[in-house]
């Protein structure tokens, strides 16, 4: 068993938030699975990510300190996430490549900033290999 179930952040627009998502995600191989005016839930087998309004009804904000990572299947994808999310209202926060300041060999990573200010990762050769 995994140790997360899942991990979500917040938005202030879920059908904002899908525009960017859906295209960023899919170069990854993964896919909204379900959509509410709430959340925006993502995966590829099983939901593993979601985009929410926050509950309490707050404005969202994102989190100092905190991203996201998500698995990537090749360089390649890691490369595509990064040119979707710039040209997409991303920020690139980290250029693709190797990262030798990582504790794992032959690693390749980005990351990005969504329009929402979170920090996102797409990894290959990762943790979870």
């Amino acid at each position: 068993m995994n140790i997360i179930d899942h991990l979500s952040l917040g938005v202030s627009c879920i059908t904002k938030a899908t525009e960017f998502y859906d295209g960023l995600l899919s170069t990854l191989g993964y896919g909204c699975l379900a959509t509410t005016e709430g959340f925006a839930a993502y995966g590829k087998d099983s939901v593993q990510f979601l985009l929410m309004k926050p509950a309490d009804g707050k404005d969202y904000s994102a989190g100092n300190g905190t991203h996201i990572a998500f698995a990537a299947p090749s360089t390649e994808a890691v490369d595509n996430f990064h040119q979707y999310a710039k040209t997409h209202g991303g920020e690139c926060n980290g250029q693709p490549g190797p990262r030798a300041a990582y504790p794992i060999p032959d690693v390749y990573t980005t990351f990005v900033i969504d329009p929402f200010g979170n920090k996102l990762e797409a990894i290959y050769n990762g943790f979870n290999k």
